[in-house]
């Protein structure tokens, strides 16, 4: 079960991973895109199946965490009827500038951003996205207010961007490299523990403020609690398997992203921390979307 519209990059790990555990099962594992409610119809319907391992969400940090701080309300709740099963994907965000923005630098935005407060607009594809809780943290962090644009999704603000009518956005890197390439965005900084190799001239927030400093989104694949242990290993070992095998690290690599993998076990303590890293930063931004 795919939380979002087929084609981006969650849906096609998703598909490379359920032909993987096909091939290892001797049985289908098909794909159903379920998006909508914010993947709220797909995490309900996944919490109410059987726990044999039949049915699997493909999570994102929004299913798997965010969500619970940012509804009144949900059909599930994931520390309950869900469990993590194997760390898929993380894929970093990046303060993007336009070509045409009043600054050229990460130290240039924060300096316009203290002298012109909340007159600087970052872009947001989607409000309670990694995206917008990393400027949220990155605001509290450096001390200072921006003006946040909410989208509807990542096409309209690269226009917007492109077109010289938004200077700042905060999201993932894969949505952006390429046009970095091309020089017609800027990359100011990413939201990466070191600098990648792919781009050495690119810095980090971490190393610009002084401060630890990490977002990602990330994608990992859960299962209806009480799911059999065993069952759980089983679809963890094939997952990881697939990560770094030839076919999916070219996918990996195509889409600008870092492989996870671990166990069932490394799956739980990764999504525990990154509830208790983000939960203080939703609920200080006041994130709803009720």
């Amino acid at each position: 079960m795919v939380p979002f519209p087929a084609g981006g990059t969650a849906d096609l790990l998703a598909r490379g991973t359920a032909q993987a555990l096909s091939d290892a099962f001797g049985q289908p594992f098909v794909v159903e895109n379920r998006a909508g409610a914010s993947g709220n119809l797909a995490a309900g319907a996944v919490a109410r199946a059987a726990p044999d391992g039949s049915s699997l969400l493909f999570a994102s940090q929004a299913q798997a965490a965010f969500n619970r701080f940012m509804f009144k309300s949900l059909p599930y709740d994931p520390s309950r009827d869900l469990v993590p099963v194997v760390l898929v994907i993380k894929s970093p965000v990046a303060l993007v500038a336009g070509v045409d923005a009043p600054v050229n630098s990460f130290q240039s935005m924060i300096d316009y951003a203290k002298a012109n407060p909340g007159k600087l607009s970052i872009g947001q594809a989607g409000i309670g996205s990694m995206a917008h809780v990393a400027y949220e943290l990155l605001q509290q962090k450096a001390g200072i207010k921006l003006n946040g644009v909410p989208y509807k999704g990542g096409a309209p603000m690269v226009t917007d961007l492109l077109g010289g009518h938004l200077p700042l956005a905060s999201d993932l890197l894969s949505n952006f490299i390429q046009l970095a390439k091309e020089k017609r965005v800027r990359l100011l900084a990413l939201a990466t523990p070191q600098r990648l190799s792919d781009l050495p001239n690119v810095p980090t927030v971490q190393e610009l403020i002084h401060a630890p400093f990490e977002a990602a989104a990330w994608f990992v694949i859960m299962a209806r609690a009480g799911t059999p242990a065993d069952t759980l290993q089983k679809i963890s070992a094939v997952t990881n398997r697939y990560l770094k095998s030839a076919r999916g690290q070219e996918l990996i690599a195509k889409q600008a992203v870092e492989a996870g993998g671990g166990t069932p076990a490394d799956a739980a303590t990764f999504v525990k921390l990154e509830l208790e890293k983000w939960e203080p930063v939703i609920k200080a931004a006041n994130i709803s979307l009720d």
